[in-house]
């Protein structure tokens, strides 16, 4: 009898359904495949699901593989990393694949790769040739990228924040300014977007009375402008009207709710000259070293950038490169996949700018898109970055599954939602850990890398040391690629001769304590 009627209920059931389906007018696959159209968006809605864990290969996915994935959650777990029985990559046929040329026979001098705690700075002096009042040594190479409280939950930032801490590293603020989850012990670089959020007036113009006190009360080390993303290029940030919640409302100072689109443009300066006057101010008042982000387009504002800082007079500490493969921002599909060039073509021509005029020893060149994985970050190397930034990879670190719904408020695992419910499962002190041990294991395999190629630091691999397989059984070398002159990627003989004493300085004092217990 019972179960005469669960049959009836569920005929009664499907025959509503059908019904509904056959006068409904949205869809025309259930007008006339009523119920079993459903089956469809069914397929659809979990395919995602289906293709990330069964169907795909190891190295298929995107923006990261399963392998990538797999060494990024190892690593910040402490776990073996390490991948066995060879590459499963059919390397002499996958176009643009890059390899390093490891040296039979080293200098003197290499990094210990067996201490996990080793920090490895560097190699250029922040704010240093421009005589800031706080120019400074950053002491790691890898650091974390622009990621604003809003589009990640304050638990991310939290964690993110006391993993720098942990790591010694620096923290990218975003633009969507200064939050109480920043103030957790990391240094910070405190990003400067089109709606200077914590520093603006009620009108959204700059206020640098506001700025002065933001960084007066914080660990700020340096100052980026933001031009522009990776991501979304020219477009402005966006913070979706879903994740603007009444703290975020309270901190930015925007109706509550409401989507948040900051201007594509400054207010504060129109033009490169008027920029620069910008960065002048900033450094002036507060001592700091000041930078830009951009990401790479039309080649005339690096051109003209490059033109009036070979003056002397005025100039960017810093230039932080971004590649089009930066995701971390939501952005119309466009955007996100035809706007800007990719990293390794747009930094090697900014970087090849500045070259052309010798300038490339007079500031620090930054380089973020997608480089939080050795093989990525030792060509950015390569080419002449002195540091990185990792955003997407350290939100893997803390727990990010690559579900992609970063944009909806819906993310599964905490990372990058207001949602406090699911904001409620990252717990930042243990995350903070992962963070730490993953940004730790890619200095670490960034040394390992230098060993190889038998250097002391990776700011001395060249363009020369890697080459580039075009899918065809044969390769070029990056300077080859990218059309670099003799020099280029390289670090000045005052620079070089710098760091390769610290570094000595710092084995010897290493080598006299003896290993620890």
């Amino acid at each position: 009898m019972r179960a005469r009627n669960i049959v009836a209920a569920t005929a009664t059931a499907l025959a509503l359904v059908g019904a509904r389906d056959l006068v409904q007018k949205k869809h025309a696959l259930l007008r006339n495949f009523p119920v079993v159209g459903h089956a469809r968006y069914l397929l659809e809605t979990i395919g995602p699901e289906l293709r990330q864990y069964i169907v795909t290969s190891n190295d298929e996915e995107r923006p990261f593989s399963r392998d990538q994935r797999t060494w990024i959650y190892a690593s910040a777990k402490g776990e073996n990393n390490y991948f066995g029985f060879g590459t499963d990559n059919d390397i002499e046929h996958v176009q643009g694949h890059a390899y390093v040329k490891q040296r039979t026979f080293a200098g003197e001098l290499l990094p210990d790769v067996h201490d996990p705690q080793a920090l490895l700075p560097s190699a250029k002096v922040l704010g240093g040739p421009r005589g800031r009042a706080k120019a400074f040594r950053p002491a790691s190479v890898v650091n974390i990228s622009a990621m604003s409280f809003g589009s990640l939950s304050g638990a991310a930032i939290t964690a993110l924040n006391k993993g720098a801490a942990l790591a010694g590293t620096m923290h990218n603020t975003g633009e969507g300014g200064l939050s109480p989850y920043h103030r957790n012990g990391g240094d910070l670089v405190l990003q400067l977007g089109t709606s200077y959020f914590g520093c603006r007036n009620e009108d959204g113009t700059f206020n640098i009375d506001k700025l002065m006190d933001v960084v007066a009360g914080a660990p700020v080390k340096a100052i980026e402008i933001k031009l522009s993303q990776g991501a979304k290029p020219g477009l402005g940030g966006l913070l979706p009207g879903a994740k603007v919640t009444p703290e975020i409302a309270e901190i930015r100072g925007i109706p509550l709710g409401e989507d948040c689109a900051s201007p594509s443009r400054h207010t504060a300066f129109s033009d490169v000259d008027s920029m620069l006057d910008f960065v002048e101010l900033l450094a002036t008042e507060t001592g700091l070293p000041v930078g830009i982000k951009s990401a790479v387009g039309e080649m005339g504002f690096w051109q003209e950038l490059a033109t009036l800082m070979a003056r002397g007079d005025r100039g960017v500490d810093f230039v932080t490169v971004d590649g089009g493969e930066g995701g971390t921002g939501a952005a119309p599909l466009i955007f996100a996949d035809s706007v800007s060039l990719p990293f390794r073509m747009g930094f090697s021509r900014v970087y090849g700018t500045f070259a052309e005029l010798g300038l490339t020893d007079d500031l620090t060149f930054i380089a973020s898109g997608k480089l939080g994985l050795p093989e990525n970050a030792v060509v950015a190397f390569a080419l002449g970055a002195d540091m990185i930034n990792v955003a997407r990879e350290a939100m893997l670190s803390i727990g990010c599954i690559q579900s992609q719904k970063c944009h909806t408020d819906k993310c599964p695992t905490g990372v990058a939602t207001q949602n406090p419910r699911l904001a409620r499962g990252l717990d930042p002190t243990s995350k903070a850990a992962r963070a730490a041990a993953y940004l730790r294991t890619l200095r670490m395999e960034l040394m390992k890398v230098s060993a190889a190629v038998g250097v002391a630091h990776p700011a001395f691999i060249t363009a020369d040391d890697i080459e580039i397989l075009n899918g065809d059984y044969d390769a070029r070398t990056l300077s080859g690629v990218y059309g670099y002159k003799d020099g280029w990627g390289e670090l000045g003989p005052h620079v070089a001769d710098e760091i390769t004493e610290l570094l000595a300085t710092r084995s010897k004092a290493a080598f006299e304590q003896g290993p620890a217990v």
